[in-house]
């Protein structure tokens, strides 16, 4: 298919997409009525498939809670073909979900699915084809500097495979790599084990060709914001390593280093002459097209808790336009994005009405954040209200809530058109959301940056609920150079910090004022930790199966070993007046 025909039927969808989603569900049911989850459900419905109603009355909204042990069986072998628990399909692995407040990730099944193949193939190629739209390809300039990491992949006791969704073209058996051609990179530093070494490979790997790359992707802006800090700090190693043709030794995995000297094809001194010069100025704005001048587009995910990365990521893009992602999860695809030249907070998704059956529970920004109960369909939502999103996936879940709040801001042709807000609270006991943490952490940004040009680099929290009055805390990393302050200096940072206490409880919500004033929560606390210590939870996340190309630090910190593992670096803790 052309990208021409490729858009019109996607557009096609978006003209009767009542119709659409509810061939969606029929489609679904008439392929997994039969399986043991539904049928404690829809006993007594003799018609088959039931109606979008009567599937609505009877099956109850769920959460993975609800398929953990049925994913826990399946992942063990024990599995009887004749009774499927979630799915009729081949069950092919598992994927790793995103989600990072928690230890260890959860087990999203991937089963053999025609129609789920059919729906995420228009996805992935339609988006694909947007892009291309917008920045034909070229055949003099044609590299992308990808950086992909494989992941190690993990096998369950029943012998499948997990690993993150999106690596599973590159270990699915019948993996084209014709497909990463593109990439400037050979598939062995792809495959490699070792993450810090891999993006050093890619970023080496990438200077070598700078004259050809057209495009840089990663999947989340985060993966950027290192590949960058891992230049500002390795940039002399990296030239070394360019003029005299052979990565450092520190690169350990033999055939990831045997390819990239084939890359690099012997010493390049006047390549790393040039490159050298670049970098000894220290100035990294736009530093993309000063090191690959005939780039045109940087791509990634920037929406929701990403978005606090955009600022540090366009300044070191400069000119080159940071084009979004699209709004797809691990356990369907939900929205394409047909403005990629957007930034986060313009960031609009037109929902796919083929990729699944979508429901939106009502939800508001306030006390209680529950409007509503009873769900409605995609012909029910209205323009400037907020939903949970609820799915009914061909892979099985059913009326499974994902997780994530969207803002619908309007319709395209018929189809909602939404932005994504943040991550939903997990538990009625929470007293403050993503969106509110990255409004403070904006705030005190823009206050140390005034006072002492103090660069926050990351944070998290976590809400104590074993204390009375409960107590929330903030975990704040600063860039590295900033904690070789004087005595004086670090005084000062925390009379900042204690000054600003009302101004950043302000910024929390109202539920979290609404507890403060009732005394139901103490003041803030905030904590400088060392330099370091999120890549550190990052690793620690990564060897307890966390894959790492998804990997995205936690703002809502749900378990105590990773409180207990970030408190054992903190700097200085400061409890901020109220």
């Amino acid at each position: 298919m052309t990208d021409e025909e490729i858009l019109r039927m996607l557009e096609d969808t978006t003209k009767e997409a009542s119709r659409h989603q509810l061939e969606t569900l029929r489609s679904i049911l008439e392929r997994q009525a039969g399986v043991l989850y539904l049928r404690s459900h829809l006993q007594g419905h003799d018609e088959q498939p039931v109606d979008a109603a009567s599937f609505r009355r009877a099956v109850p909204l769920s959460s993975y809670d609800d398929y953990v042990d049925h994913i826990n069986r399946m992942a063990d072998g024990l599995v009887d073909h004749d009774l499927p628990l979630l799915s009729v399909d081949t069950l092919l692995c598992f994927f790793y979900s995103s989600g990072t407040s928690a230890m260890k990730p959860k087990l999203i099944p991937y089963f053999d699915s025609k129609l789920s193949k059919a729906a995420s193939f228009m996805a992935h190629q339609g988006s694909a084809s947007i892009l291309r739209r917008l920045f034909p390809p070229r055949t003099s300039v044609s590299k992308i500097l990808w950086f992909l990491y494989a992941d190690n992949i993990a096998t369950t006791k029943g012998g499948f495979k997990v690993m993150a969704a999106s690596t599973y073209p590159i270990h699915s058996g019948a993996t084209n790599w014709s497909q990463f051609l593109s990439c400037s990179s050979p598939r062995e530093v792809i495959l490699g084990s070792n993450v810090v070494h891999q993006m050093y490979c890619h970023l080496l790997c990438g200077l070598r060709n700078s004259d050809f790359i057209d495009g840089i992707r990663v999947p989340y802006a985060i993966g950027l914001i290192k590949v960058f800090g891992l230049l500002e700090s390795k940039w002399k190693q990296l030239c070394d390593d360019l003029e005299c043709g052979v990565p450092s030794l520190e690169i350990s995995d033999v055939a990831m280093r045997d390819s990239v000297i084939d890359v690099l094809g012997g010493p390049q001194p006047e390549l790393s002459r040039r490159i050298r010069a670049i970098c000894e100025d220290k100035n990294w704005g736009g530093i993309v097209s000063k090191l690959w001048p005939n780039v045109r587009f940087i791509r990634c995910i920037t929406t929701g808790s990403l978005a606090q990365y955009y600022p540090k990521l366009k300044q070191y893009a400069g000119e080159v336009p940071v084009l979004g992602g699209d709004y797809f999860a691990s356990e369907c695809c939900v929205g394409i994005n047909m403005d990629i030249t957007q930034p986060p907070e313009r960031t609009r998704f037109i929902l796919l009405p083929t990729a699944a059956y979508f429901e939106f529970l009502p939800f508001a920004l306030d006390v209680t954040n529950v409007v509503s109960e009873e769900t409605v369909d995609i012909s029910g939502v209205e323009a400037g209200k907020m939903y949970e999103v609820i799915v009914t996936t061909y892979r099985g879940f059913y009326r499974y809530r994902l997780g994530d709040i969207v803002r619908v801001v309007g319709f395209y042709n018929s189809s909602p058109l939404v932005e994504f807000v943040m991550r939903a609270p997990k538990a009625p006991s929470e007293v403050v959301t993503e969106k509110d943490l990255l409004l403070a952490i904006e705030y005190f940004q823009s206050m140390l940056r005034n006072a002492m040009a103090v660069e926050i680099t990351e944070f998290s929290s976590f809400l104590d609920l074993t204390l009375s009055p409960k107590l929330l805390k903030v975990y704040i990393e600063v860039k590295e150079e900033c904690m070789f302050l004087p005595e004086e200096k670090i005084e000062e940072l925390v009379v900042i910090l204690k000054g600003c206490g009302s101004s950043i409880g302000d910024s929390l919500g109202d539920k979290y004022n609404v507890q403060r004033k009732r005394g139901e929560i103490d003041p803030l606390v905030v904590s400088i930790v060392k330099p370091g210590s999120f890549d550190a939870l990052s690793q620690l996340a990564i060897e307890n199966g966390a894959p790492a190309t998804q990997y995205k630090p936690p703002k809502i910190i749900r378990n105590r070993q990773i409180v207990d593992f970030i408190e054992k670096r903190i700097l200085v803790t400061v409890p901020l007046d109220g």
